[in-house]
């Protein structure tokens, strides 16, 4: 049962059915609405922290386009006193602010955007997440119920089973050891039947407490279908599409920023201000302009060399979440096509095993086989079933995750 659980599928699918060299526009039938879904996921609270992180990169920038210079004011007081006698009380004030030279207000402003543009990507990251989070959770809950009902059925024919043989040991044609052999059967499938409610509660637990909006769970009537569009293609849609692709092109520009910036301030931004002073009794009036610049040390040396290898870091790293992405999309494009394959298999035969499994069962109420012969077939025909189901439930998950990937359902390409 934990085995069904696990592989529990995905989304709304929109499945392909052209040939490779378009995508398709037609999806299946939508089992949750979008409007519903959006819902829901802007909701949730990874979302929600994208969305102010994504505020507050905004006003991030916005610093940085001012800057961290800000006007200082100076004020002196004194007293002089003369050799010759008396005193005098000074004073002096001032105003004075640090001005940005070599073009790093610009920097300042570039590597804001950028940081805006990263906060975006994060934003779109977090809502791709929780879609794949809410297609997860959701057929859980659909497999648990879907496991539950086929037990449900197995169940009855448990009963049926134990039903034909206390009629057939009334009439002398079954003995007592039978008897027990079909009670332990409804015995057993009763207890698989309680655990399979007991994980489907847990799976709609799960389900309520991430997405509380989701409440009504339609059956999952859609079968997979083959993928017609190649792999290549799907890629090329996927990796367009790819937020952390996003975040580490932002890193890296933002890197190659930040070390343009770290060489620009090696050249130290002077500060420049004005001010007046009263002086000898009130008797001298001055005005001024002041000019200081920091002198440039090993210190700023330093952190440009550093800012220059993190540039290089992000740019491996870009490199390698690409080569990530890539292998990922390999893995879930050749896991649909496999798991495609195993559903076909699997239900070529399941109706003519199903169809065994009732014959047999009728066949025992006229006495025609033994009660093992029941068992078995009713073994076979629920082992088939649930084969069938998974094959079923893991090919529509590999094809729904595809879809969600690329950002195909439920408006993910609009983010």
């Amino acid at each position: 049962m934990k085995q069904w659980i696990a592989i529990a599928g995905t989304a709304v699918l929109m499945i392909l059915s052209v040939p490779a060299g378009a995508w398709v526009t037609d999806s299946a039938p939508e089992l949750l609405p979008t409007p519903l879904v959006r819902q829901a996921i802007d909701q949730d609270p990874y979302v929600v922290e994208a969305r102010r992180a994504l505020a507050a990169a905004g006003h991030g920038a916005a610093a940085l386009r001012s800057g961290s210079h800000e006007w200082t004011t100076r004020a002196i007081v004194q007293s002089r006193r003369y050799d010759a006698g008396g005193r005098s009380n000074e004073w002096e004030a001032g105003l004075e602010r640090a001005l940005r030279i070599g073009g790093k207000a610009r920097l300042d402003g570039d590597i804001g955007e950028v940081e805006i543009a990263i906060a975006q990507a994060k934003l779109g990251e977090a809502i791709h997440e929780s879609a794949r989070a809410l297609a997860d959770l959701w057929m859980d809950v659909i497999a648990a119920r879907r496991l539950k009902e086929v037990i449900g059925e197995q169940r009855g024919f448990a009963q049926e089973s134990l039903k034909a043989v206390e009629s057939r040991r009334k009439a002398g044609d079954a003995s007592l050891l039978d008897v027990n052999l079909a009670t332990t059967d409804l015995v057993e499938m009763d207890r698989q039947l309680s655990a399979a409610g007991t994980a489907e509660a847990k799976a709609q637990a799960k389900l309520n407490s991430r997405f509380p909006l989701i409440t009504e769970l339609p059956k999952l009537t859609v079968d997979p279908r083959p993928l017609e569009t190649g792999q290549a293609q799907w890629r090329e849609r996927i990796l367009a599409e790819s937020d952390p692709i996003r975040i580490a092109e932002g890193q890296a520009r933002k890197a190659a920023l930040s070390a343009d910036r770290m060489r620009a301030d090696r050249t130290p931004d002077p500060t420049v201000g004005v001010f007046v002073a009263s002086e000898a009794r009130r008797s001298e009036r001055i005005y001024g302009v002041s000019v200081s610049i920091p002198l440039a040390g090993t210190y700023r040396n330093e952190r440009m060399l550093q800012a220059l290898q993190e540039a290089e870091a992000a740019r491996a790293r870009l490199d390698g979440k690409r080569r990530e992405m890539e292998m990922e999309v390999a893995e879930t494009y050749i896991a649909a096509m496999g798991s495609f394959e195993r559903w076909r298999l699997t239900s070529q035969g399941l109706s003519a095993t199903q169809s065994s499994a009732r014959l047999t069962q009728r066949a025992y109420s006229l006495g025609e086989v033994d009660l093992q012969g029941l068992l078995l077939a009713r073994k076979q025909g629920l082992d088939a079933t649930m084969a069938a189901e998974q094959a079923r439930i893991e090919a529509l998950r590999a094809q729904g995750r595809l879809m969600i990937d690329a950002h195909f359902v439920w408006g993910l390409e609009e983010d």
